[in-house]
């Protein structure tokens, strides 16, 4: 069965960078990735923040946050 990865980010250039070389990069058979733009589905910044988000981008494997860099803090997106 495949692992669930969710890549959050803003949309800003560090987030995309991160995106295109990180959840891109994820083994397709090992991993399911979602990717939630959150300047897009601000509704769903109490769920990043429940995983453990801080900042974006992140991305939450196994219910374990990673940081990846820095482009926007979880609270200047509310």
């Amino acid at each position: 069965m495949k692992q669930k990865a969710v890549f959050y980010h803003a949309g800003c250039p560090v987030c995309v960078d991160a995106e295109q070389q990180l959840a891109h990069a994820l083994d397709p058979d090992r991993f399911e990735v979602e990717v939630v733009h959150l300047g897009e589905s601000p509704s769903r910044i109490d769920e990043a923040e429940l995983a453990g988000v801080r900042s974006v981008p992140a991305l939450v494997i196994g219910g374990a946050p990673m940081h990846v860099n820095f482009g926007a803090d979880l609270s200047d997106l509310r």
